[in-house]
């Protein structure tokens, strides 16, 4: 009988992932995990570039690693989980990957509980504002790392629970997401990506979508808007001027080719009312 897990980790090249990431191994612990959830974070952006550009090469492992390992390119949730996800497994960690809801989406977010040292946590390292550190998976949990502030609240579902993902924003707690316990499979993966990247009104088709941690803040770009937010001080939030997407790009460490860049510029263009 096969021993290869359905989620093909085993195809993960795992130093090269350690190597983008700027990690070396370390044997599966607490403090390590909060190493690699935070590089991770770094390394990457989150985006839906592919998605607007109708280049989307798809959720598996194969595909990912290309994009994110080979090319240094960022995605969104279900690239991030799949990725991180396996890179856990293979340095011996025990991993789900869990689906939930954005607002009243449906279960199209996919996150990331670990069990290391004796205890559950949710590791989120695909949302647009991600945690950098995961969470105990415990009613109540908070995490406060870099000045971000976020909390886990534990809620039923039917005859089961859920867990709710919540930040500490302008003096109280906002709703981020929430996701259940039911089993996840490539397949439900594969199909959540699919409706995320195909349909017609989904908000990924229909807005850039372009964030990133730097060092004491964070910037999220979309077609029209920059937002950084820095802890303890006010949100700037303002208009783009023009050509400044472009410049903001090549600032954020985006690497695209120069025909990816032009055409994402070009479609950016005709998402604007």
């Amino acid at each position: 009988m096969s021993t290869q897990s359905p989620w093909q980790a085993e195809r993960l090249d795992l130093d090269a992932y350690l190597a983008r990431i700027e990690m070396s191994f370390e044997p599966a612990s607490r403090s390590a995990l909060d190493a690699l959830h935070e590089a991770h974070v770094r390394a990457f952006t989150f985006d839906n570039i592919d998605v607007l550009l109708d280049e989307h090469p798809g959720v598996s492992l194969d595909a990912v690693q290309e994009k994110f390992v080979g090319r240094g390119r960022g995605g969104y949730c279900f690239e991030h989980a799949v990725l991180f996800a396996a890179a856990l497994e293979r340095l011996g960690y025990d991993v789900q990957r869990r689906l939930g809801r954005v607002g009243g989406q449906a279960r199209t977010h996919c996150v990331v509980v670990v069990r290391v040292d004796g205890s559950e946590l949710l590791a989120d390292p695909g949302f647009g504002m991600s945690v950098l550190r995961p969470i105990p998976l415990t009613d109540g949990a908070e995490e406060s790392h870099g000045g971000w502030r976020y909390r886990l609240r534990e809620v039923p579902l039917g005859p089961g629970r859920s867990w709710t993902l919540e930040r500490w924003r302008d003096g109280d707690w906002e709703l981020m997401h929430t996701h259940d316990e039911l089993p996840v499979e490539p397949l439900d993966v594969i199909v959540g990506h699919h409706y995320t990247s195909t349909f017609p009104t989904i908000h990924f088709r229909n807005m850039l979508m372009l964030t990133k941690h730097l060092p004491g803040q964070h910037v999220a770009l979309t077609h029209e808007t920059l937002t950084v937010r820095r802890p303890g001080e006010p949100t700037e939030h303002r208009e783009l001027r023009e050509g400044e997407l472009a410049e903001l790009i090549d600032e954020l460490g985006v690497p695209l080719t120069d025909e990816e860049r032009d055409r994402l510029l070009r479609r950016v263009s005709q998402l604007r009312p």
